[in-house]
């Protein structure tokens, strides 16, 4: 059996809810070898004594396509170039903005692939901010040196007031590039010295700057401050960068990060690290519960990762077309093992460490 057949079946198990526990399955040379987990629902029920609901939805994110100008290894998008068909429509986009309008929705946070590479990306943002909606894009840096029809992406955010969150593995050249490929470590600093420019992440400018860590193996983010801290002073240091706040986001066994983990049997200590690291003081504060998350092609989850898994929301509304708030909040979340991620440590979000 192939990597990519063994990671396929591995997925197909996570997708199974009904599941009390699940056995993992690695194919070596000799036998198959289990190891169980407790199932991640049951230990939220034990500690929160009740099935996870969600609360006010207060963020709207929208994956509007999987098209990417880079390959990343931990891609949970499993994004790139190759994905020029799964890209939101202008028709689905327009009804994003109408539900985000009608239910007074506060913030949409809108991610990719690149999200830039959508044809109808600049009017979707310039909608929502004229609508008073507070706008954050994930950029990954990149894009902004890709081609000069991006170039004067910079001035477009600042005009509408679009907080920037940025992919940037880490301040060294070596490490960045080994996770996201060569060159890229140039164009992201290229990148920030730009939104610098403009004035993101500048004091007192009001364009926020955000930057994402995401460790290079098989282990947990270090502390949130103390990174941020660190980054800080070395990209000023060396390169005169400024930026608002660091997120340190664990990665989920999930899409590429669980290929790498399958192929470099890593799997299983992976997992005993995120169930040996559930923090229950992370529970209210998991991004499920505030946020829905739509796919390029409408269809309506939990969070981002569950829409890599397929989980689509345990509710008869699955689909932006039937959007109705009322139905749509009276439902459980879909809760599965690699929801461990998010509770383990300081906890992980979209945002960051949570407790």
């Amino acid at each position: 059996m192939s990597i990519k057949q063994k990671g396929t079946t591995l997925k197909r198990r996570q997708n199974n809810l009904s599941e009390g526990f699940y056995q993992l399955k690695v194919l070596n040379d000799r036998e198959l070898q289990g190891a169980s987990f407790s199932s991640f629902k049951d230990k939220v029920n034990l500690y929160h004594g009740t099935a996870l609901r969600p609360t006010k939805t207060e963020i709207f994110q929208i994956n509007i396509g999987k098209l990417c100008n880079q390959t990343c290894a931990h891609c949970h998008v499993d994004a790139g170039p190759d994905r020029k068909e799964e890209n939101m429509s202008r028709e689905t986009l327009e009804k994003c903005l109408d539900i985000i309008i009608k239910n007074k929705i506060p913030q949409v946070d809108i991610t990719g692939g690149a999200p830039e590479m959508n044809a109808h990306f600049r009017w979707f943002v310039a909608s929502c901010a004229d609508a008073g909606v507070h706008v954050m894009n994930r950029c990954n840096l990149t894009i902004l040196m890709a081609h000069k029809k991006y170039a004067d992406l910079p001035e477009f955010f600042a005009k509408h007031k679009v907080q920037v969150i940025s992919s940037l593995p880490y301040f060294s050249k070596s490490r960045t590039d080994s996770q996201r490929g060569d060159g890229v470590f140039e164009d992201s600093i290229a990148a920030l010295k730009k939104l610098n420019a403009v004035g993101y992440g500048v004091e007192g400018s009001g364009l926020i700057l955000d930057l994402v860590f995401n460790p290079s193996g098989a282990f947990l983010p270090g502390d949130q401050m103390s990174l941020e801290a660190e980054f800080k002073r070395q990209l000023k240091r060396k390169y005169d960068i400024v930026f608002n706040a660091l997120y340190a986001i664990t990665n989920l066994p999930v899409s590429r990060f669980l290929d790498y983990l399958i192929e470099s049997g890593n799997y299983e200590s992976y997992m005993t690290e995120l169930v040996e690291a559930f923090n229950p003081s992370t529970i209210d504060g998991l991004m499920c519960r505030n946020t829905i998350s739509v796919s390029w092609d409408g269809y309506i989850y939990d969070c981002d990762f569950n829409q890599m898994l397929d989980l689509k929301v345990a509710n008869p509304i699955q689909h932006i077309d039937d959007f109705d708030m009322d139905v749509l909040i009276d439902r459980d979340i879909a809760l599965n093992q690699h929801c461990y991620g998010c509770t383990a440590g300081a906890g992980s979000s979209c945002g960051g460490e949570i407790a």
